[in-house]
Parts: structure tokens; sequence; C-alpha cells
């Protein structure tokens, strides 16, 4: 597996050490997500599958089922 150097976090994460949260990377392939608190864990996925994931949550397909 291809370890990716490129790390990038959100701008909306702020600056410093102190502010944790999910970082991306990619590869030719395939898309490489981490926690920045967590680095040697790190989850890989396809474009594919992450933007149809990416999709499901902006339509709300994750919220709280009705009752």
């Amino acid at each position: 597996m291809i370890t990716p150097d490129n790390w990038q976090k959100s701008s909306f994460s702020g600056s410093g050490d102190g502010n944790n949260c999910v970082e991306l990377a990619a590869t030719p392939r395939t898309i490489h997500l981490r926690e920045s608190d967590a680095p040697a864990t790190h989850l890989s996925t396809a474009p594919g599958p992450l933007a149809q994931l990416l999709r499901h949550i902006k339509s709300g397909g994750l919220g709280a089922p009705a009752v």
C-alpha cells in the first residue's frame, strides 16, 4: 500500500497542533482519511464510494430514523 505524504486538513479546523480534525490525502486511485490525533491509523477508499457517502450525508440520509 502506498502511504501518502500529502495530508491536508480543512481550513475550518483552525491552525496549530491543538485542533484535531479529519485529514485527507490522495494517491493515484485512492483517497485516504485519518484523524489528526491518531495519524498512524487511516482508512482508504476509492473516490466513487466516498462521493456517494458524502452525497448521502448532505441529503440528510444519516439522520435519526423516523418514529
